[in-house]
């Protein structure tokens, strides 16, 4: 009788490393990810059972210790916990109507830092990512090169970049060509 294969799932981007003098591009560490859907309503329940406030105005974003909300549109958020946290259970216990999907498997990040991430992420991202326009704690879905991203500013100098699994070594390596080209 065969033996049934099992396969240990790795992080996509295992030890990739890039960057410049100038920007440094690290893969963020695996996290428990959800695509949460939900009416107004229910707002109050899930920002109470998830233990932060779901942000309500666009390019807003909320955190509270290692978990993240995103505000993509006016019913839906990228919510992220880099604990591991269950979150389809924490949605449950609200007693709200949503809906929640587990994208952990899905995503994946890359943080870029350093005096260039500006213009190491504008090598392939359309968005003016000045301070006045893209100001901490700014989230936004929007394209980079030819994949869609979610870009979320951690502070003045650092980034993080959500994509799917699939496009991450391309990300990766269009953020390496940017970091090279900001110095």
């Amino acid at each position: 009788m065969a033996t049934p294969a099992s396969a240990t799932r790795k992080p996509v981007l295992d030890g990739a490393y890039g960057g410049s003098a100038h920007v440094v591009l690290t893969p963020a560490a695996p996290a428990a990810r959800i695509s949460l859907r939900a009416g107004a309503d229910a707002v109050a329940g899930l920002s109470s059972a998830l233990g932060l406030t779901l942000p309500t105005a666009p390019k807003t974003s909320a955190h509270s210790g290692s978990r993240l909300a995103f505000w993509l549109g006016p019913d839906e958020w990228l919510v992220i916990d880099e604990d591991g946290t269950d979150l389809i259970a924490a949605c449950a216990a609200s007693g709200a109507t949503h809906a929640a999907n587990d994208i952990s498997h899905r995503n994946t990040a890359i943080l870029v830092s350093g005096p260039g991430v500006t213009k190491a992420l504008n090598a392939a991202c359309p968005l003016d990512l000045t301070l006045k326009t893209f100001p901490l704690g700014a989230v936004t879905r929007t394209v980079f090169g030819k994949i869609e991203i979610v870009l979320y500013r951690m502070s003045e100098e650092a980034f993080r970049v959500e994509c799917w699994r699939s496009f991450a070594d391309y990300a990766f390596g269009m953020l390496a060509e940017g970091a090279a080209d900001a110095a």
